[in-house]
């Protein structure tokens, strides 16, 4: 109560940010009249003024009003829009790093054209993340115009373009795509051999369209490129005979909360009998275990038209939040090969992880970000945790005027169905168009064949109807017009109450101006009888687990003040009430005595709705949470990894890298073999020698002088001495050779093959890590130990194999084709020695001299300097 008190005085901390946003909106005012009174030249040149200032230090803050008034200017002359004073608003909060939140249909894509054209005066690239190639596309074409009239270019990065159009769209000052293709991009040129078809540049700064969408929603499922492995597919086939076989509650049991399945001791025994096996927790058979774990996902928590679709003889995904299919994405870990075998399609083979990055670590490296969309303040806590970004509030143009109603209950799915056709049917009558939200392909489906027995015209919009999507959409405000959406389809195309008639011109061939005049005319006649009807009408037909989808699915009426109105009918059958309301909300039901077709609203119920879609949303963000915790370990990984790879890419020579890993390598023998308690003489040579010749190919050569007060650390030096001095002999003679590029090509693949190794690892020990709660160890951070030990084995593994190789290359002479041949041991003995130095920081040591391995460190440690700054 205090709280609220106090806000009234002082008013909350958005409306405080909102005051200081105030004083430069009049600034752009002001300036209008000596910016309109510019000719085109002049509000061209703006562009090089601009540049020139920020060159000279100006910074893009002062330089705000201006820009901002010069783009205001630009997209009246070449769109015939003008920003309002609340889309100048979003902007600022967009150019501050953060995310403005604003109602559909207040111009969104308008509002970003401020902050990108600010921003793209550094030159450092602006990139602008939209959902689907198809505003990608419309955006640039169409905000384009803006930027290319004010001097700048646009790119377009889609589906198909090869690395030259890539890398041409990349060096556009501003660049609109989909976070799926700027994330793959970014793992794509971290897996590439030549610094010339790398098309990224630097991740300066990011517009984020529909935030929610791609740093929430789709943030539970990280980008992975992958590779085939080389396993067979029939186990799938086998093991899927088995599943219709068990019984429910019998065998397994399915917690529909936690998304889990279990077989139960009799389910383990049954499978046994079936398939002919001992003990399935052998060890022998953990894959089979494995294999049977997904098959009963696949056959108890995956419903095909919702999760996913089968055409074409494939099985799709259908993405949860948009309802859109996403060709070319698979489960991991065989469960989708579970699910094509269950569908009995073509199993493709199983894929080994290449490159993986979640949006949450993608998005981060970027210097600032922002974002926007129509609902994100639900989410403002993760988004300050995860990004930290802060979400703005910024009020509408003009006042919303559409009306929510309370939501509807029904004790099946049934009657709550034959209620919602009742009430589209007398809509429909009245000429008011409705759009109903569903959230999955299925219900859409049985809704419209429904609808079709009734006589009502419709039009469906869902993942089988993809390509159809903007246009359908663009059409739902016409008069009378009934559109069933799956969840969010749709988002980013505005849903104008009578039709969108520009959209209607723009799909005749050579419309005569009569023609669009006469579109126009019947337009503004059929706006003005669907706003006497009462505007757009949403219908939701159950409550998403998010409150924020729901959010968006009102959202789509009521735009720029036009008049509409929202309700949502809810049964107790539906998932979300069913799983979350448990029997307790059954029992008051039949308490209170519903008869049939008999809907109720009531405070509790409506409260037991919101309470369970709070534990979702909850569970949702653990999700998301442990997603980044786990690949936060690996994200300091692949840093060192790609920072490796970009120096090799880059040319830089990398001599001095291979003899650094010449004294190491020798330091872990000597370390291994010296045992400084006996007599040199004493030491196991043969072995010794062994070892020297598998790592850098020849044998020492020792005599009583060598011998002669030999230590641990002289024979270190000896043998990093004749390695050294073999190498330039092998340098030497392939005189025809560029082995500095050599040494590249070697370092590259051999990072990348030990890299591809290490994931697949990272993955079977993440799959099992769970397991470790039950011996009272945090899962996480043994995660992170044995991950680290498991990196620091592979970079010594990357030295030792990289010497290897070099030492062994076999220059072909002169006159045969030119190549490279090595061979490669088919025994490995791995050395390998680590010293912790603890949690102290010491700064690195800048020298302007050699100092040797065997020096004090110039630190003041009191250690050598290859056990200290060295290392």
């Amino acid at each position: 109560m205090m709280l609220n008190f106090l806000t009234k005085v002082f008013g909350s901390k958005n409306d405080r940010e909102l005051k200081k946003l105030q004083p430069l909106v009049e600034r752009i005012n002001d300036l209008e009249p000596e910016i309109q009174a510019m000719s085109d030249d002049e509000l061209k040149n703006q562009t090089v003024l601009f540049k020139e200032r920020f060159e000279k230090g100006e910074s893009l803050d002062d330089m705000l009003p201006e820009a901002f008034a010069t783009v205001r200017e630009a997209s009246v002359r070449t769109l015939g829009m003008r920003h309002f004073d609340v889309q100048l608003i979003g902007g600022m909060v967009l150019h501050q790093g953060k995310i403005s939140e604003m109602k559909t249909g207040e111009g969104k894509t308008l509002v970003s054209t401020l902050p990108a054209y600010l921003n793209a005066i550094t030159g450092r690239g602006v990139h602008i993340i939209t959902v689907n190639d198809y505003l990608a596309k419309r955006d640039t074409n169409w905000m384009g115009q803006i930027y290319n009239f004010l001097g700048l270019s646009v790119g377009t990065i889609v589906h198909g373009l090869d690395d030259y159009e890539r890398l041409e769209e990349y060096s556009a000052d501003i660049t609109y795509g989909t976070n799926n293709e700027f994330g793959f991009d970014y793992l794509r040129d971290n897996m590439k051999f030549d610094r010339d078809s790398l098309v990224q540049r630097e991740l300066n700064y990011a517009i984020v369209d529909e935030v929610d969408s791609i740093l929430i929603d789709e943030a539970r499922t990280p980008l992975i490129i992958s590779g085939p492995a080389e396993k067979s597919t029939d186990l799938y086939y086998q093991v899927n005979k088995l599943i219709p076989r068990l019984v429910k509650e019998t065998d397994y049991t399915i917690d529909e909360k936690a998304r889990t399945v279990v077989l139960t001791e009799e389910g383990v025994a049954h499978a046994e009998t079936r398939l002919k096996v001992d003990n399935l927790y052998e060890p022998k058979y953990i894959e089979l275990l494995h294999h049977i774990n997904q098959a009963l996902k696949a056959h108890t928590l995956f419903k095909r038209d919702v999760d996913y679709i089968v055409k074409n003889g494939e099985v799709i995904i259908v993405d949860e939040f948009t309802g859109r299919l996403m060709p070319g994405r698979r489960y991991s870990e065989g469960l989708h090969q579970a699910l094509e075998a269950k569908e009995n399609v073509k199993i493709e083979n199983e894929n080994q992880t290449l490159a993986t990055i979640t949006f949450q670590n993608y998005f981060r490296m970027y210097d600032k970000l922002a974002g926007m969309t129509g609902t994100a303040d639900t989410e403002a806590a993760e988004f300050k945790k995860i990004y930290d970004l802060d979400v703005i509030i910024i009020p509408t143009n003009k006042p919303m005027s559409r009306t929510d109603f309370p939501d509807v209950i029904y004790k099946t799915r049934r009657e709550k169905f034959d209620a919602a056709i009742d009430e589209i049917q007398e809509l429909h009558k009245k000429g008011q168009p409705v759009l109903v939200g569903t959230i999955s392909i299925d219900v859409s489906e049985s809704l419209s064949k429904k609808l079709s027995k009734k006589g009502i015209k419709h039009s469906v919009l869902n993942a089988k109807h993809h390509e159809k999507e903007a246009e359908i959409i663009s059409m739902a405000g016409r008069k009378g017009a009934v559109t069933i959406s799956t969840n969010m389809a749709g988002r980013g195309t505005d849903i104008l109450l009578g039709g969108n008639w520009e959209a209607e011109v723009a799909r005749l061939e050579d419309p005569a101006p009569e023609e669009i005049e006469q579109i126009r005319t019947r337009w503004e006649k059929e706006h003005d009888e669907v706003v006497a009807a009462g505007g757009l009408h949403i219908m939701g037909t159950e409550r998403h687990e998010s409150r924020r989808i729901d959010n968006q699915l009102r959202g789509r009426a009521g735009r720029q003040g036009d008049p509409g109105s929202s309700r949502f009918y809810l049964a107790l059958e539906d998932d979300l009430l069913r799983i979350f309301g448990g029997d307790r909300i059954t029992g008051m039901m039949d308490m209170i005595g519903m008869e049939e077709g008999e809907p109720i609203e009531h405070n509790w119920i409506s409260k037991a709705i919101e309470n369970a879609q709070g534990k979702v949303e909850g569970r949702n963000f653990d999700i998301r949470k442990q997603l980044l915790e786990y690949d936060d370990v690996m994200n300091q990984q692949r840093e060192v990894i790609y920072e490796q790879r970009r120096e090799a890419l880059r040319g830089e020579d990398l001599k001095s890298s291979i003899e650094d890993m010449i004294a190491d390598k020798a330091e872990e023998i000597a370390e291994f073999f010296a045992d400084e308690t006996i007599l040199p003489e004493e030491w196991d040579w043969k072995t010794l020698n062994d070892a020297v010749f598998k790592q850098f190919n020849f044998r020492l050569e020792i005599d009583n002088d060598t011998l002669d007060g030999l230590n641990k650390d002289g024979l270190a030096q000896f043998i990093s001495d004749t390695a050294n001095e073999k190498y330039d002999e092998k340098e030497a003679e392939a005189e025809a050779v560029n082995f500095r590029e050599l040494e590249r090509i070697v370092m590259l693949q051999t990072v990348d093959s030990l890299w591809k190794d290490h994931l697949l690892s990272m993955d079977h020990l993440k799959e099992g890590i769970g397991l470790r709660g039950y011996a009272q160890q945090q899962p996480l951070i043994v995660y992170k130990k044995e991950g680290f030990d498991m990196f620091q084995n592979m970079i010594s593994r990357i030295k030792e194999e990289t010497l290897e190789t070099l030492f062994r290359i076999q220059i072909e002479t002169p006159g045969k084709e030119e190549m490279f041949s090595f061979r490669r041991p088919k025994q490995e003995l791995v050395f390998s020695a680590g010293e912790d130095i603890g949690d102290r920081k010491k700064e690195p040591v800048k020298r302007t001299e050699k100092i040797g391995r065997n020096d004090p460190c110039p630190c003041g440690s009191g250690k050598k300097y290859k056990k200290c700054c060295g290392k």
